[in-house]
């Protein structure tokens, strides 16, 4: 591990070392280190991605030591567990509101965020007469590296995706 770490990881630990004392929990070195190594990452990453990380810093971490802290930053509102489509959860530092772009052949992930579908959908709500607590937004698709050279439709590989039926 990085003799160092940021400023931005350090707030994060000490935190996540808060969150463990109000709980009657303690500080041990293997959740510091998963900690450490998890909000190091950027982006969003799967508890078997985590694991293999983690465990070129220490062997003896076991897969279970990695869930187990993963749900402890998860309670602790942290980090928030994503759960995509076929079952695939990734875990993310837990912040701003945004949406994902998911594709489905390598799941690549962009995050964004849009002001105008952020307020359609406010609108959308409001005219349903839904109060909205939260909501999530995942569009599914195939990234620039997964699709043919020059095809801006989406082809893969000679398929098409499907396209609407026409009037």
């Amino acid at each position: 591990m990085e003799a160092a770490i940021s400023a931005k990881v350090a707030l994060q630990l000490e935190k996540m070392n808060a969150h463990l004392a109000a709980c009657g929990l303690k500080r041990t070195r293997q959740r510091d280190l998963i900690a450490t190594v998890f909000f190091q990452e950027e982006g969003h990453i799967s508890i078997e991605e985590l694991c293999t990380k983690v465990r070129t810093l220490d062997r003896r971490i076991s897969v279970a030591t990695v869930y187990r802290s993963m749900r402890l930053l998860a309670d602790s509102g942290l980090v928030q567990a994503r759960n995509f489509s076929g079952g695939h959860t990734c875990y993310e530092v837990a912040g701003a509101h945004h949406d994902h772009l998911i594709c489905t052949q390598c799941g690549f992930i962009v995050e964004f965020e849009d002001r105008q579908i952020e307020a359609l959908q406010a609108v959308v709500a409001k005219q349903h007469g839904f109060f909205i607590l939260s909501h999530k937004m995942e569009i599914y698709g195939l990234c620039k590296d997964c699709r043919l050279p020059n095809s801006p439709d989406g082809e893969l590989s000679g398929l098409h995706a499907p396209t609407p039926d026409k009037p």
